[in-house]
């Protein structure tokens, strides 16, 4: 892994580089669980639909709206550096209270554990949005791809031993003690987070660039929404993110009660989704440094809306294992180059605050689709005996919506991309026809030979 980090030797940030995939794997063991598991645990603590909305919903909106005070912490704290050190440590303190939920039986447990979860997804917004600011400092524009999508891969790998860790370590707790797994699962997230806090305590601190024109009001940001490309581009990550969190929280409540899957067979079908992440995070970041991260960005979220539907032909383990594994792949492509299209569009001045303005609106958009889907989940007609399948139904169809609405109103920032079209990433992505020439091992099939046909 250390090899993949030459092309970064000469940057004067090398060291904390070195150090940001450390930190990252860590952090990954952290998130992990509450990405994956914090829906069973509410189910498990007796929670219905709609808690699950609010749990998901009132979070993100919370946190959200905490990034209007982003450029605040940051100057409270004295830098960037020294305020993810401290909210970071902070963070894990929040979730030591989780581990203890699931152990002791009373009546508002659900309300206690959606208040813990606000304060650690309030901390996590702050955190991301002040270390997207600072960790892009490190890079140069032509290296965020790259790097980005390396360190993605090394973290997912992290992530993807931490969610197989607690899928056998809640098999193996459920015959006797369910409560034990997950009070150990959890347990694992707060020491996580303690050893991330320790490696960011040795990154690098750079002083921010600003300038006069950096500060602005959030009804300013709005108000540019005609002629900035910014702007055009948040709102189509915020719609997407609306139809998206529609449906999202309840496939895992659908295969938990409604199929009636084991948390092992729950696992193993997320696994899917994470694995095909980590074999396209790198592919997806070669590609949109050469033709940019617009057209990635609009050859995905072309293909989002299909995942829900196609929920609805089979109930099949394998199958769903497969369908995850195709929304892994397209989803790791749109996540890396949202990140990577703010850092390309946005000075460094700008960054904190128009990444806070991106966090806010798209964790409205995130607590409306969330509570919106809780509402519907007990309300909506039945499809082949699933009130949830006809919500995926809905979902598939707003995120065709959004893609046809907004994707064509705003552009690639950068000057020097090379053009392609939608059908040729896809195939240059998946390795029929590769985009540049000869290069022929930056697609999905060229990196299947390399790894199980190696001489």
């Amino acid at each position: 892994m250390i090899k993949a980090l030459e092309p970064f030797k000469n940057n004067p940030c090398y060291a904390s580089l070195s150090l940001s995939w450390k930190e990252g794997i860590a952090a990954s063991i952290m998130q992990a669980p509450v990405d994956e598991y914090l829906i069973p645990l509410g189910l498990f603590l007796g929670a219905t639909p709609m808690d699950i909305g609010f749990l998901v919903a009132v979070p993100h909106l919370l946190g959200s709206i905490s990034q209007f005070f982003a450029v605040r912490a940051v100057e409270l704290a004295g830098s960037r550096l020294k305020f993810l050190v401290r909210a970071s440590i902070l963070q894990a303190l929040f979730l030591v209270p989780v581990l203890f939920l699931p152990l002791f039986v009373f009546p508002s447990r659900i309300l206690i554990l959606i208040a813990f979860v606000t304060l650690f997804r309030i901390l996590a917004n702050l955190i991301a949005t002040v270390w997207g600011g600072l960790t892009s400092d490190y890079l140069a524009p032509e290296e965020r791809g790259k790097y980005f999508g390396w360190r993605s891969r090394v973290t997912g790998i992290a992530g993807m031993a931490t969610t197989i860790t607690g899928g056998v370590l809640l098999n193996a707790f459920k015959s006797f003690w369910t409560a034990a797994g997950f009070a150990i699962l959890f347990g694992i997230t707060a020491a996580a987070r303690f050893v991330s806090s320790g490696l960011m305590y040795r990154m690098q601190d750079l002083p921010e660039q600003k300038k006069p024109e950096d500060t602005f009001t959030f009804f300013m940001f709005l108000r540019a929404f005609k002629k900035s490309n910014f702007v055009k581009f948040v709102f189509y990550v915020a719609s997407i993110t609306f139809a998206t969190l529609l449906a999202a929280p309840y496939f895992s409540v659908y295969m938990l009660r409604d199929l009636h899957f084991s948390y092992l067979t729950y696992m193993f079908i997320h696994m899917g989704a994470i694995v095909a992440s980590l074999v396209s995070f790198p592919i997806w970041g070669k590609h949109a440094d050469r033709i940019g991260n617009a057209r990635v960005l609009k050859t995905t979220s072309l293909l989002i809306p299909v995942i829900p539907i196609l929920w609805l032909v089979s109930s099949n383990v394998f199958y769903l294992f497969a369908i995850e594994v195709f929304a892994g792949f397209v989803w790791g492509g749109f996540n890396l180059c949202v990140l990577n299209f703010i850092y390309d569009a946005v000075s460094p001045g700008k960054r904190v605050r128009c990444l806070g303005y991106f966090g806010f609106i798209n964790g409205v958009a995130t607590f409306i689709g969330a509570g919106l889907g809780g509402y519907l989940a007990e309300r909506l007609p039945m499809l082949q005996g699933s009130r949830i399948l006809t919500l995926f139904v809905i979902s598939g169809a707003l995120r065709f919506f959004s893609h046809f609405l907004l994707s064509g109103q705003f552009h690639e920032v950068r000057a020097t991309v090379q053009n392609a079209s939608s059908v040729e990433l896809v195939f240059s992505v998946v390795g029929i026809r590769p985009l540049f020439g000869k290069e022929r091992n930056w697609g999905l099939l060229s990196f299947l030979k390399r790894s199980l046909w190696k001489d």
